[in-house]
C-alpha cells in the first residue's frame, strides 16, 4: 500500500465543514459545571479530515468560513502549519469562530455544549466557495453538521454539485451531534437527504442505530442504508474494527488493541487514511484483498489516535503507521 508517498503528483482530498475550538477540562472525569479550568483544542470532523489527510503525505484543502477573530486566525494558521490548503477559507468579521466546550464524565458519557449561534461557519454562502479548489479536487469529502442552517447548507449542496460535475467522489461521514438539531427527526432527515449523493459513506455503529432506528449493528440492518448510488458503506465499531459493504462485496476488519487515552478524532484519523488509500488506488474500492489492506491501514490510524491526548496533536504520520503495524 502506497500511503505515503502520495506526493504533489496525487489526487487532492477537498474537506468541506466546520472547524472550531474545543475547550476541555484539565482535569479528567469531570462535568462541565465541575470543571475548574479548560485547554483548549483545535478540532472539527471535517478538519481533522483534513489534516489527518496531510500527515499521511496527501495533498488536502479545507473549504469554511471562520469568524474574524483571534480563534478564526490561529485555526487557518494550523491548516496551513500542517500542510493543508486555506485557500477555501472565508473570513466573517461580524461572526465568531464556533467554540465547543467537550467533557468525558466519569459515567463516561461525553458532554457537550456548543457556542454557535450563529457562528462564522454557519453563515458561509454558495458565492463565497472556492469553485476551482472544489473542482480540482480528486475526492470531496463532508459531514452533516454544515446541514443544519442557511446560508451555509446551500453553500454545501452547490459544493457538492461543483464536485461531482467535475468527476469527484464524494465522501460522507455523518458525524452525529444531536445538540445542535432542533430535534432527532430534522437530524434523522436531513442526514438522509444527501445519503443518495454520496460514494463513500461512513457511519459509527451508534449512528447506524440512530438512523435505522434498530438496536443492532448486524448487517441485515446496515445494509437498510445501502443505496445503489453508493460504491462503499461502512460501520465503525471502535475496538472491534469496522463492516465493509460493496455492491459485490462485504466483510468486516478487525482493530487493534490499544491503551485508550481519548478517542477524539480517531474515526477522522480512520477517514482520512480510508481516503489517501483510495486517492492512491481507487481499484481498491472494486479489489476486496486492497479495500482490506487499506482499511488495516485505516484502523491503525484510528487506534494510534486514540492513545493520545486530544485529536489533531494524535493523528499520525504515514512512518508512524507502518512502525504500529509491523509490531502489531
Amino acid at each position: 500500500m502506497a500511503i505515503g508517498n502520495g506526493g504533489t503528483g496525487s489526487g487532492l482530498v477537498v474537506s468541506f465543514g466546520e472547524m472550531l475550538i474545543d475547550f476541555v477540562p484539565s482535569e479528567a472525569g469531570v462535568s462541565l459545571a465541575e470543571a475548574s479550568s479548560f485547554l483548549k483544542a483545535p478540532g472539527g470532523a471535517p478538519a481533522n479530515v483534513a489534516i489527518a489527510v496531510a500527515r499521511l503525505g496527501g495533498r488536502a484543502a479545507f473549504v469554511s468560513k471562520l469568524g474574524d477573530d483571534e480563534f478564526g486566525h490561529m485555526l487557518a494558521a494550523i491548516l496551513r502549519e500542517k500542510g493543508v490548503s486555506d485557500a477555501g477559507v472565508v473570513f466573517d468579521a461580524g461572526a465568531r469562530t464556533a467554540l465547543a466546550f467537550v467533557t468525558l464524565r466519569a459515567d463516561g458519557e461525553r458532554e457537550f455544549m456548543f457556542y454557535r449561534n450563529p457562528s462564522a461557519d454557519m453563515l458561509l454562502t454558495a458565492a463565497e466557495l472556492n469553485v476551482d479548489l472544489i473542482r480540482n479536487g480528486a475526492i470531496f469529502h463532508y459531514g452533516s453538521i454544515s446541514l443544519i442552517a442557511e446560508p451555509c447548507r446551500s453553500a454545501h449542496l452547490k459544493a457538492m454539485e461543483l464536485a461531482k460535475e467535475s468527476g469527484a467522489l464524494l465522501s460522507y461521514d455523518p458525524n452525529l451531534r444531536l445538540p445542535l438539531w432542533p430535534s432527532p427527526e430534522e437530524a434523522r432527515k436531513q442526514i438522509l437527504s444527501i445519503w443518495d449523493k454520496a460514494d463513500i459513506v461512513k457511519v459509527s455503529g451508534a449512528e447506524l442505530e440512530f438512523l435505522t432506528g434498530h438496536d443492532s449493528v448486524e448487517d441485515e440492518v446496515a445494509l437498510r442504508l445501502w443505496r445503489p448510488s453508493l460504491k462503499l458503506l461502512l460501520v465503525t465499531l471502535g475496538d472491534k474494527g469496522c463492516k465493509y459493504f460493496t455492491k459485490d462485496f462485504r466483510g468486516i476488519v478487525g482493530s487493534f488493541t490499544v491503551k485508550q487515552v481519548d478517542t477524539t478524532g480517531a474515526g477522522d484519523a480512520f477517514v482520512g487514511a480510508l481516503l489517501q488509500g483510495i486517492i492512491e488506488d481507487q481499484s481498491a474500492l472494486q479489489d476486496e484483498k486492497k479495500l482490506r489492506q487499506v482499511l488495516r491501514f485505516a484502523n491503525a490510524c484510528g487506534a494510534i489516535t486514540a492513545t493520545k491526548k486530544g485529536a489533531i496533536p494524535s493523528l499520525p504520520s504515514a512512518s508512524e503507521v507502518m512502525e504500529f503495524l509491523e509490531k502489531a
